[in-house]
């Protein structure tokens, strides 16, 4: 990956606040207790898939990279954490100086992901990476939620054009966050012009039923829409009668009109009978847009209509019904201080059930078959043996504290491809099932 951010990362409050008050006396503890500096690695991983769900996609890393990159903790931050005495005088004091120093290995964005995938590796000091915890997991837990959805919409679409309208639906900031995560998991566009401002993606827009319903008659509203955004435009025909509005948006706008949109009804036979109306009026380039509370089934659904192009709102910014990957951050390893040269041990949860988790700094590899498909996810924590030397997963993405990873988005959107495209093909399947490769420990 190279270096270059070609989103607007401008005005960027600090990240330190977005956090939960016992990283912060984790931190105040281990600073008395002296074992605040212990060298220490965390990873970020979740230990199952969403029910149903065959992979994930890893998405939010570079927004990740901007949360690290802005954690740090003003003076009214510190002012409000010593009025609620959140923390001593000692710990508040160290937060006043609170840097990431430390260095960041993962997954790099669009890339695919399964159970036990050390998606994320932090390592620095203990305080210092204890404090990361909840804003990492707080921004891949949702954009891996979201993009996971979109690639699942993607394949179901087969190559029809994806919009992204899911801004009305969710909080206003999570909007453009999801925006972001649909674009990675395949969408090609969005409604919401804060993400196209802050990360180049491609936007789109025309009218809705209220445009139509503001002028006197459905031909005003569409001569309207024409003379000031051209016959290329969109005209959306289900006001009223749908066959009587296509009809007259032919008339308006003549044979070179550029596409309609159909927002509701049965949206498989509706698309069938405007495409033929399309036709035989001789509009046969018009392209027919549908949306209407879309998610991967009802898309698949109508692979057989004459649909050019989809528009997902709700579904999509809300996962699905999986608006979260249970991802969790865990201490896996550390040291008995803060001496580079001292080794590190595994450490791991234990517990009952279904929490335990595997200790020791781990890489990751993806073994393929004979014909070049993912058949394994493999990690471990010793020597990366040979014949998997090339197909490591984890990337460098902070050193020293330094970001050094930064990529265009279309970067991650066009890995994400390649890399569900290495998978077998059960992947794309929409009905429910186990991780389409299993992870293996080695």
């Amino acid at each position: 990956m190279n270096s270059a951010d070609l989103g607007r990362r401008v005005g960027v409050p600090s990240t330190a606040l977005f956090t939960d008050q016992y990283e912060l006396t984790m931190v105040q503890a281990a600073l008395k207790a002296g074992t605040a500096d212990r060298r220490s690695v965390f990873e970020a991983f979740t230990r199952r898939l969403p029910e149903g769900r065959r992979y994930g996609v890893v998405a939010g890393i570079g927004r990740v990279l901007d949360a690290v990159e802005n954690f740090h903790f003003d003076d009214e931050m510190l002012t409000f954490l010593r009025e609620q005495n959140v923390v001593d005088g000692p710990t508040l004091a160290w937060l006043a100086d609170y840097r990431f120093s430390g260095d960041i290995w993962g997954y790099p964005e669009g890339e695919v992901y399964f159970p036990g995938s050390p998606i994320l590796r932090v390592e620095s000091s203990f305080a210092e990476c204890v404090l990361l915890e909840t804003v990492i997991l707080s921004i891949l837990n949702h954009d891996s939620a979201i993009a996971a959805a979109a690639s699942r919409m993607s394949a179901a679409a087969g190559g029809r054009g994806l919009i992204e309208m899911g801004a009305r639906r969710t909080h206003e900031l999570s909007a453009v966050a999801s925006a972001r995560a649909a674009y990675i998991g395949g969408f090609h566009t969005t409604s919401d012009l804060a993400a196209g401002f802050r990360y180049n993606i491609p936007t789109v827009g025309t009218s809705a039923h209220a445009f139509t319903l503001l002028h006197d008659t459905e031909r005003d509203a569409f001569r309207a829409q024409i003379d000031s955004l051209g016959r290329g435009t969109t005209l959306l025909v289900d006001t009223y009668d749908v066959a009587e509005a296509v009809r007259t948006a032919v008339e308006v706008a003549g044979t070179e009109l550029g596409a309609v949109r159909i927002d509701s009804g049965d949206l498989l036979l509706v698309a069938h009978r405007v495409r033929q109306q399309l036709d035989e009026l001789g509009a046969t380039e018009t392209k027919i847009v549908v949306t209407s509370d879309l998610d991967e089934y009802a898309i698949a659904s109508l692979a057989a209509a004459p649909v050019d192009a989809y528009g997902v709102g709700t579904q999509l910014v809300t996962g699905s019904g999986q608006p979260t990957c249970s991802m969790v951050y865990k201490l896996v390893a550390r040291a008995g201080s803060a001496d580079p040269a001292e080794p590190l041990r595994p450490v791991a949860k234990k517990s009952l059930g279904s929490k335990s988790s595997v200790g020791g700094r781990k890489w990751a590899a993806r073994r393929l078959d004979e014909n070049g498909v993912a058949e394994a996810e493999v990690v471990g924590t010793g020597a990366v043996p040979p014949e998997l030397a090339d197909r490591q997963l984890l990337v460098e993405l902070v050193r020293d504290g330094e970001v050094i990873a930064r990529e265009p988005l279309d970067a991650a959107r066009e890995r994400h491809i390649a890399a569900r495209a290495g998978l077998p093909m059960s992947a794309v399947q929409l009905s429910r099932g186990e991780p389409v490769i299993p992870t293996e420990y080695v």
